[in-house]
Protein backbone atom coordinates (compact mmCIF):
# COMPACT_ATOMS: atom_id res chain seq x y z
CA UNK A 1 0.00 0.00 0.00
CA UNK A 2 1.43 3.40 -0.98
CA UNK A 3 1.15 6.51 1.16
CA UNK A 4 -1.38 7.94 -1.32
CA UNK A 5 -3.65 4.90 -0.80
CA UNK A 6 -3.49 5.00 3.01
CA UNK A 7 -5.71 7.21 5.15
CA UNK A 8 -5.56 7.07 8.92
CA UNK A 9 -7.58 8.42 11.80
CA UNK A 10 -5.98 9.36 15.11
CA UNK A 11 -8.24 9.63 18.18
CA UNK A 12 -6.83 11.49 21.18
CA UNK A 13 -8.08 10.60 24.66
CA UNK A 14 -6.46 13.23 26.90
CA UNK A 15 -7.13 11.88 30.37
CA UNK A 16 -4.75 10.11 32.75
CA UNK A 17 -4.90 8.94 36.34
CA UNK A 18 -1.71 10.89 37.05
CA UNK A 19 0.81 12.92 35.08
CA UNK A 20 4.06 11.02 34.50
CA UNK A 21 7.14 13.16 35.25
CA UNK A 22 8.66 12.62 31.78
CA UNK A 23 5.47 13.19 29.76
CA UNK A 24 4.99 16.29 27.59
CA UNK A 25 1.93 14.95 25.75
CA UNK A 26 -1.45 16.67 25.99
CA UNK A 27 -2.68 14.78 29.05
CA UNK A 28 -4.88 15.92 31.91
CA UNK A 29 -5.93 14.56 35.30
CA UNK A 30 -9.56 14.94 36.38
CA UNK A 31 -9.92 13.86 40.00
CA UNK A 32 -13.66 14.45 39.86
CA UNK A 33 -14.07 11.92 37.07
CA UNK A 34 -14.72 12.22 33.34
CA UNK A 35 -18.03 12.12 31.50
CA UNK A 36 -16.63 9.64 28.99
CA UNK A 37 -19.73 9.36 26.84
CA UNK A 38 -19.96 13.14 26.35
CA UNK A 39 -16.40 13.15 25.05
CA UNK A 40 -17.07 10.11 22.85
CA UNK A 41 -20.05 11.96 21.35
CA UNK A 42 -17.88 15.02 20.76
CA UNK A 43 -15.29 12.85 19.04
CA UNK A 44 -18.03 11.44 16.80
CA UNK A 45 -19.19 14.98 15.96
CA UNK A 46 -15.68 16.09 15.04
CA UNK A 47 -15.26 12.95 12.93
CA UNK A 48 -18.37 14.01 11.01
CA UNK A 49 -16.74 17.38 10.24
CA UNK A 50 -13.57 15.65 9.04
CA UNK A 51 -15.57 13.27 6.86
CA UNK A 52 -16.87 16.26 4.91
CA UNK A 53 -13.25 17.37 4.35
CA UNK A 54 -12.03 13.95 3.19
CA UNK A 55 -14.60 12.53 0.80
CA UNK A 56 -13.39 9.59 -1.28
CA UNK A 57 -10.93 8.30 1.32
CA UNK A 58 -10.93 4.76 2.69
CA UNK A 59 -9.80 4.34 6.29
CA UNK A 60 -6.85 1.94 6.50
CA UNK A 61 -5.78 2.52 10.12
CA UNK A 62 -7.17 3.93 13.36
CA UNK A 63 -5.10 4.77 16.43
CA UNK A 64 -6.35 5.65 19.92
CA UNK A 65 -3.59 7.59 21.69
CA UNK A 66 -3.34 9.84 24.69
CA UNK A 67 -3.34 10.48 27.50
CA UNK A 68 -4.47 7.02 28.49
CA UNK A 69 -6.97 5.51 26.05
CA UNK A 70 -7.29 2.39 28.18
CA UNK A 71 -9.23 4.57 30.63
CA UNK A 72 -11.99 4.81 27.99
CA UNK A 73 -14.98 2.60 28.71
CA UNK A 74 -15.34 0.01 25.93
CA UNK A 75 -18.71 1.46 24.95
CA UNK A 76 -17.05 4.83 24.35
CA UNK A 77 -14.49 3.17 22.07
CA UNK A 78 -17.30 1.35 20.28
CA UNK A 79 -19.17 4.65 19.84
CA UNK A 80 -16.16 6.21 18.10
CA UNK A 81 -15.49 3.18 15.91
CA UNK A 82 -19.15 2.97 14.91
CA UNK A 83 -19.03 6.65 13.94
CA UNK A 84 -15.97 6.06 11.75
CA UNK A 85 -17.62 3.09 10.05
CA UNK A 86 -20.69 5.18 9.32
CA UNK A 87 -18.73 8.08 7.82
CA UNK A 88 -16.05 6.46 5.64
CA UNK A 89 -15.50 3.19 3.81
CA UNK A 90 -13.24 1.14 6.09
CA UNK A 91 -10.71 -1.31 4.70
CA UNK A 92 -11.40 -4.97 5.60
CA UNK A 93 -7.74 -5.07 6.70
CA UNK A 94 -8.00 -1.97 8.88
CA UNK A 95 -5.50 -1.84 11.74
CA UNK A 96 -7.16 -0.46 14.89
CA UNK A 97 -4.69 0.21 17.69
CA UNK A 98 -5.28 1.34 21.26
CA UNK A 99 -2.53 2.39 23.66
CA UNK A 100 -2.98 0.64 27.00
CA UNK A 101 -1.51 0.94 30.45
CA UNK A 102 -0.98 -2.46 32.07
CA UNK A 103 -2.75 -1.96 35.37
CA UNK A 104 -5.06 -4.79 36.35
CA UNK A 105 -8.08 -2.45 36.37
CA UNK A 106 -7.45 -1.29 32.80
CA UNK A 107 -6.70 -4.83 31.62
CA UNK A 108 -10.27 -5.74 32.61
CA UNK A 109 -11.42 -3.69 29.60
CA UNK A 110 -9.38 -5.64 27.04
CA UNK A 111 -12.16 -8.01 25.99
CA UNK A 112 -14.55 -5.09 25.64
CA UNK A 113 -12.09 -3.28 23.35
CA UNK A 114 -11.70 -6.39 21.22
CA UNK A 115 -15.47 -6.72 20.91
CA UNK A 116 -15.65 -3.05 19.88
CA UNK A 117 -13.24 -3.69 17.00
CA UNK A 118 -9.75 -2.99 18.35
CA UNK A 119 -7.32 -5.53 16.84
CA UNK A 120 -3.98 -4.25 18.11
CA UNK A 121 -2.86 -2.87 21.48
CA UNK A 122 0.32 -1.08 22.40
CA UNK A 123 1.06 -1.93 26.03
CA UNK A 124 3.06 0.68 27.95
CA UNK A 125 5.14 -1.58 30.18
CA UNK A 126 7.96 1.03 30.25
CA UNK A 127 10.21 -0.82 32.74
CA UNK A 128 10.57 -4.19 34.41
CA UNK A 129 11.89 -3.16 37.79
CA UNK A 130 9.93 -1.63 40.62
CA UNK A 131 12.25 1.27 41.46
CA UNK A 132 12.26 2.61 37.91
CA UNK A 133 8.51 2.13 37.50
CA UNK A 134 7.98 4.22 40.61
CA UNK A 135 10.45 6.87 39.41
CA UNK A 136 8.66 7.03 36.05
CA UNK A 137 5.36 7.64 37.83
CA UNK A 138 3.83 4.39 36.61
CA UNK A 139 0.95 2.90 38.59
CA UNK A 140 1.65 -0.75 37.88
CA UNK A 141 4.21 -3.27 39.09
CA UNK A 142 6.44 -5.32 36.80
CA UNK A 143 4.46 -8.48 37.53
CA UNK A 144 1.18 -6.67 36.90
CA UNK A 145 2.54 -5.35 33.58
CA UNK A 146 3.60 -8.80 32.41
CA UNK A 147 0.27 -10.30 33.42
CA UNK A 148 -1.59 -7.59 31.48
CA UNK A 149 0.64 -8.06 28.43
CA UNK A 150 0.10 -11.82 28.44
CA UNK A 151 -3.65 -11.28 28.71
CA UNK A 152 -3.55 -8.82 25.80
CA UNK A 153 -1.62 -11.32 23.70
CA UNK A 154 -4.40 -13.87 24.21
CA UNK A 155 -7.17 -11.43 23.29
CA UNK A 156 -5.76 -9.32 20.44
CA UNK A 157 -4.28 -10.55 17.14
CA UNK A 158 -1.35 -8.12 17.47
CA UNK A 159 0.34 -6.53 20.48
CA UNK A 160 3.31 -4.24 21.05
CA UNK A 161 5.58 -4.36 24.11
CA UNK A 162 6.63 -0.75 24.85
CA UNK A 163 9.54 0.36 27.05
CA UNK A 164 11.66 3.39 27.91
CA UNK A 165 15.43 3.16 28.33
CA UNK A 166 18.36 5.51 29.03
CA UNK A 167 16.63 6.10 32.33
CA UNK A 168 18.33 7.81 35.30
CA UNK A 169 21.21 5.69 36.64
CA UNK A 170 20.55 2.90 34.13
CA UNK A 171 23.60 0.81 33.22
CA UNK A 172 24.21 -1.22 30.08
CA UNK A 173 24.30 -4.42 32.14
CA UNK A 174 20.94 -3.64 33.75
CA UNK A 175 19.36 -2.78 30.39
CA UNK A 176 20.74 -5.96 28.80
CA UNK A 177 19.12 -8.05 31.54
CA UNK A 178 15.82 -6.12 31.40
CA UNK A 179 15.52 -6.08 27.60
CA UNK A 180 16.49 -9.75 27.39
CA UNK A 181 13.64 -10.55 29.76
CA UNK A 182 11.23 -8.45 27.70
CA UNK A 183 12.31 -10.18 24.50
CA UNK A 184 11.16 -13.50 25.93
CA UNK A 185 7.67 -11.98 26.33
CA UNK A 186 7.25 -9.91 23.14
CA UNK A 187 4.92 -11.04 20.39
CA UNK A 188 6.48 -9.54 17.27
CA UNK A 189 6.63 -5.80 17.97
CA UNK A 190 8.50 -3.60 20.44
CA UNK A 191 8.60 0.17 20.77
CA UNK A 192 11.79 1.05 22.66
CA UNK A 193 12.20 4.76 23.27
CA UNK A 194 15.18 6.59 24.70
CA UNK A 195 14.09 8.83 27.54
CA UNK A 196 14.24 12.46 26.47
CA UNK A 197 13.94 15.31 28.95
CA UNK A 198 11.31 17.67 27.56
CA UNK A 199 10.66 21.27 28.68
CA UNK A 200 7.55 21.65 30.77
CA UNK A 201 7.89 18.26 32.47
CA UNK A 202 8.72 17.48 36.08
CA UNK A 203 11.87 15.69 34.91
CA UNK A 204 13.02 18.84 33.10
CA UNK A 205 12.70 20.87 36.30
CA UNK A 206 14.63 18.23 38.25
CA UNK A 207 17.35 18.10 35.60
CA UNK A 208 17.65 21.91 35.63
CA UNK A 209 18.25 21.77 39.39
CA UNK A 210 20.80 18.98 39.00
CA UNK A 211 18.58 16.51 40.86
CA UNK A 212 18.09 14.15 37.91
CA UNK A 213 21.11 12.52 36.33
CA UNK A 214 20.51 10.72 33.03
CA UNK A 215 23.06 8.76 30.99
CA UNK A 216 25.66 10.79 29.09
CA UNK A 217 25.37 11.00 25.31
CA UNK A 218 28.04 8.32 24.95
CA UNK A 219 26.30 6.04 27.44
CA UNK A 220 22.95 6.59 25.70
CA UNK A 221 24.59 5.70 22.37
CA UNK A 222 25.91 2.49 23.93
CA UNK A 223 22.40 1.66 25.17
CA UNK A 224 21.03 2.32 21.68
CA UNK A 225 23.62 -0.02 20.15
CA UNK A 226 22.79 -2.68 22.70
CA UNK A 227 19.09 -2.30 21.87
CA UNK A 228 19.79 -2.87 18.16
CA UNK A 229 22.00 -5.87 18.91
CA UNK A 230 19.48 -7.68 21.10
CA UNK A 231 16.39 -6.96 19.02
CA UNK A 232 18.06 -7.97 15.76
CA UNK A 233 19.27 -11.20 17.38
CA UNK A 234 15.67 -11.89 18.42
CA UNK A 235 14.43 -11.45 14.84
CA UNK A 236 12.98 -7.97 15.27
CA UNK A 237 14.21 -5.63 12.55
CA UNK A 238 14.66 -1.93 13.34
CA UNK A 239 12.13 -0.61 10.84
CA UNK A 240 12.12 2.82 12.53
CA UNK A 241 14.57 4.46 14.92
CA UNK A 242 12.67 3.32 18.03
CA UNK A 243 10.50 0.52 16.64
CA UNK A 244 11.34 -3.12 16.05
CA UNK A 245 9.21 -5.79 14.44
CA UNK A 246 9.09 -9.25 12.97
CA UNK A 247 8.17 -9.25 9.26
CA UNK A 248 4.56 -8.13 8.81
CA UNK A 249 4.19 -6.90 12.41
CA UNK A 250 5.10 -3.26 11.76
CA UNK A 251 2.64 -0.61 12.96
CA UNK A 252 0.79 0.34 9.79
CA UNK A 253 -0.65 3.49 11.33
CA UNK A 254 2.74 4.81 12.41
CA UNK A 255 4.21 3.88 9.04
CA UNK A 256 1.54 6.11 7.51
CA UNK A 257 3.00 9.06 9.47
CA UNK A 258 6.59 8.22 8.59
CA UNK A 259 5.71 7.75 4.91
CA UNK A 260 4.10 11.18 5.02
CA UNK A 261 0.61 9.91 4.38
CA UNK A 262 -2.71 11.61 5.02
CA UNK A 263 -4.55 11.44 8.33
CA UNK A 264 -7.28 13.13 10.35
CA UNK A 265 -6.73 13.69 14.06
CA UNK A 266 -9.71 14.17 16.37
CA UNK A 267 -9.80 15.09 20.03
CA UNK A 268 -8.11 17.73 22.21
CA UNK A 269 -4.74 18.80 20.78
CA UNK A 270 -4.87 16.39 17.85
CA UNK A 271 -2.98 17.21 14.63
CA UNK A 272 -4.01 16.39 11.05
CA UNK A 273 -2.45 16.46 7.57
CA UNK A 274 -4.99 16.57 4.76
CA UNK A 275 -4.39 16.81 1.02
CA UNK A 276 -5.49 20.06 -0.63
CA UNK A 277 -4.52 19.86 -4.29
CA UNK A 278 -0.73 20.17 -4.41
CA UNK A 279 -0.79 21.70 -0.94
CA UNK A 280 -1.59 20.18 2.41
CA UNK A 281 -3.61 21.46 5.30
CA UNK A 282 -2.03 21.25 8.75
CA UNK A 283 -4.76 21.34 11.38
CA UNK A 284 -4.46 21.52 15.17
CA UNK A 285 -7.27 21.20 17.71
CA UNK A 286 -7.73 23.07 20.97
CA UNK A 287 -5.73 21.31 23.70
CA UNK A 288 -7.88 21.90 26.79
CA UNK A 289 -10.41 19.03 26.90
CA UNK A 290 -13.51 20.83 28.12
CA UNK A 291 -12.82 23.88 25.93
CA UNK A 292 -12.39 21.55 22.94
CA UNK A 293 -15.69 19.84 23.76
CA UNK A 294 -17.45 23.21 23.93
CA UNK A 295 -16.00 24.22 20.56
CA UNK A 296 -17.22 20.99 18.99
CA UNK A 297 -20.68 21.61 20.40
CA UNK A 298 -20.79 25.15 18.99
CA UNK A 299 -19.11 24.73 15.60
CA UNK A 300 -18.84 21.01 14.88
CA UNK A 301 -15.08 20.82 15.43
CA UNK A 302 -12.38 21.97 17.84
CA UNK A 303 -9.86 23.16 15.25
CA UNK A 304 -7.99 26.33 16.23
CA UNK A 305 -5.30 26.30 13.52
CA UNK A 306 -5.73 25.39 9.84
CA UNK A 307 -2.80 26.45 7.68
CA UNK A 308 -1.60 25.59 4.19
CA UNK A 309 1.65 23.63 3.82
CA UNK A 310 3.08 24.34 0.33
CA UNK A 311 5.01 21.63 -1.55
CA UNK A 312 8.47 22.94 -0.56
CA UNK A 313 7.58 22.70 3.13
CA UNK A 314 6.04 19.29 2.54
CA UNK A 315 9.41 18.17 1.16
CA UNK A 316 11.08 19.12 4.44
CA UNK A 317 8.45 17.26 6.45
CA UNK A 318 8.77 14.22 4.18
CA UNK A 319 12.54 14.18 4.66
CA UNK A 320 12.19 14.58 8.43
CA UNK A 321 9.71 11.72 8.72
CA UNK A 322 10.96 9.38 5.99
CA UNK A 323 14.58 9.09 7.06
CA UNK A 324 13.42 7.71 10.42
CA UNK A 325 12.36 4.46 8.75
CA UNK A 326 14.58 1.76 7.28
CA UNK A 327 12.95 2.04 3.85
CA UNK A 328 13.87 5.74 3.66
CA UNK A 329 12.46 8.20 1.15
CA UNK A 330 11.70 8.25 -2.56
CA UNK A 331 14.03 10.81 -4.12
CA UNK A 332 11.65 11.43 -7.01
CA UNK A 333 8.83 12.27 -4.59
CA UNK A 334 11.14 14.57 -2.67
CA UNK A 335 12.24 16.37 -5.83
CA UNK A 336 8.65 16.76 -7.02
CA UNK A 337 7.72 18.42 -3.73
CA UNK A 338 10.86 20.50 -3.27
CA UNK A 339 11.14 21.58 -6.90
CA UNK A 340 14.77 20.46 -6.87
CA UNK A 341 16.87 17.41 -6.22
CA UNK A 342 18.99 16.98 -3.11
CA UNK A 343 22.49 18.36 -3.73
CA UNK A 344 24.51 15.47 -5.20
CA UNK A 345 27.72 16.62 -3.50
CA UNK A 346 26.00 16.45 -0.11
CA UNK A 347 24.72 12.98 -0.89
CA UNK A 348 28.22 11.91 -1.89
CA UNK A 349 29.73 13.38 1.26
CA UNK A 350 27.18 11.74 3.55
CA UNK A 351 27.61 8.42 1.74
CA UNK A 352 31.41 8.57 2.09
CA UNK A 353 30.97 9.03 5.85
CA UNK A 354 28.73 5.96 6.00
CA UNK A 355 25.67 7.93 7.12
CA UNK A 356 23.38 7.27 4.15
CA UNK A 357 22.93 4.64 1.46
CA UNK A 358 20.97 4.48 -1.75
CA UNK A 359 19.08 1.79 -3.63
CA UNK A 360 17.87 3.14 -6.95
CA UNK A 361 15.73 6.16 -6.16
CA UNK A 362 15.40 5.34 -2.48
CA UNK A 363 17.61 7.09 0.06
CA UNK A 364 18.05 5.62 3.54
CA UNK A 365 19.98 6.46 6.66
CA UNK A 366 22.45 3.77 7.69
CA UNK A 367 22.63 2.39 11.21
CA UNK A 368 25.34 4.97 11.97
CA UNK A 369 23.29 7.68 10.26
CA UNK A 370 20.30 7.01 12.50
CA UNK A 371 22.44 7.88 15.53
CA UNK A 372 23.07 11.32 13.98
CA UNK A 373 19.74 11.64 12.26
CA UNK A 374 19.00 15.25 13.16
CA UNK A 375 22.37 16.34 11.76
CA UNK A 376 21.89 14.24 8.61
CA UNK A 377 18.45 15.74 7.96
CA UNK A 378 19.67 19.27 8.63
CA UNK A 379 22.51 18.85 6.14
CA UNK A 380 20.36 17.37 3.37
CA UNK A 381 17.47 19.81 3.79
CA UNK A 382 19.56 22.93 3.11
Amino acid sequence: MTSSDAFGIYVHWPFCKAKCPYCDFNSHVRHGGVDALSFARALASELQWFAAQTQGRTVTSIFFGGGTPSLMPPDAVAHVLDAIAGLWPVSPQVETTLEANPTSIEAENFRGYRAAGVNRVSVGVQALNEADLKALGRQHSADEALAAFRLAAKIFPRVSFDMIYARPNQTAAAWREELSRALTEQQGHMSLYQLTIEPGTAYFDLAERGSLITPTDDSAADLYDLTQELTEKAGLSTYEVSNHAAPGQESRHNLLYWRYGEYAGVGPGAHSRLADGKNRRALIAEKHPETWRDLVASQGHGIISDIIVPPADQASEYLLMGLRIAEGIDLDRYAALAGREIDSSKLAGMKSMGLIKRHGQRLMATADGRKLLNAVIAELAV
